[in-house]
């Protein structure tokens, strides 16, 4: 059997991965927070006919060996930790990151999870949750009677209540950052939890060496650019394409073959 008709295969595999990663991209460029990814491929093993260096009949050395590839794979799919474009809401329970930095939130499963969705609520207890209802760390609850919240760029935020002048402070938020993000795990509704590979949380405040300050009433966009998507898009149909050429002209090399009589 050809060769080529394997390696083209493993091409088209490789690009119909790389098709479903930029169709994900496309499909949150609205969503909160959202960071785009990337598929990563590496060449796969060599078949060596002949080793560079080797000794030919006459004595003299081979100057270039023969090795034929045995085609593509995808070493890995990474996400790009960009940061979106802000958009202005008005809201005050709205938050983007101006920089470096995870929210850190409470799932229901009891698990520590970070996030750049800065969509925040107020449950009925009045805890900040985000939308699907996981509690933000540390652990904050606005009082029924509050007028007005405030949330500066260090993190702190105050309430104004009824028949007081002076806003109260009620804590402070801390960001959490990662030594490799790309390692985190996406497990949807805008959250990553950590792996070996992230590395464990570092946390601070916000506006200290290494960690973004905070915009209230703003919220980070989706760092998807579409127009690189779109030409990211037509190159992986064109290879895909091209792919499938490459098996046709090896599958018509085969049916001459079959076809030749003594």
């Amino acid at each position: 059997m050809m060769r080529g008709l394997w390696s083209a295969a493993s091409g088209m595999a490789a690009q119909q991965t790389n098709i479903d990663v930029i169709a994900n991209n496309l499909a949150n460029v609205n969503t909160t927070g959202f960071k785009a990814s990337r598929a990563d491929f590496q060449d796969l093993l060599y078949q060596t006919v002949q080793v560079a260096g080797a000794t030919a009949s006459d004595g003299s050395q081979v100057p270039t060996g023969i090795q034929v590839g045995l085609g593509t794979r995808c070493a890995g799919i990474q996400k790009i930790f960009s940061v979106g474009d802000l958009k202005q809401t008005g809201n005050p329970l709205d938050v983007a990151i101006e920089g470096d930095g995870f929210f850190q939130v409470m799932t229901s499963s009891g698990a520590m999870a970070y996030t750049r969705d800065g969509a925040l609520k107020v449950d009925g207890t009045g805890r900040i949750v985000t939308n699907d209802g996981s509690v933000f760390q540390p652990e904050l609850a606005i009082p029924a009677e509050a007028v007005s919240i405030s949330i500066s760029q260090d993190g702190t935020i105050s309430v104004l209540l009824p028949d007081q002048s002076e806003p109260q402070q009620l804590g402070q938020i801390q960001l959490a950052k990662f030594l490799n993000p790309a390692g985190l795990t996406a497990v949807g509704h805008n959250l990553f939890l950590p792996t070996a590979a992230s590395g464990e949380a570092i946390t601070g405040s916000p506006g200290t060496t290494g960690f973004g300050t905070l915009m209230q009433g703003s919220l980070e966009m989706s760092n998807v650019r579409i127009i690189d998507e779109m030409v990211n898009l037509i190159i992986a149909q064109r290879a895909y394409e091209v792919n499938s050429k490459a098996i046709q002209a090896s599958d018509e090399m085969l049916q001459m073959a079959n076809s030749l009589r003594r």
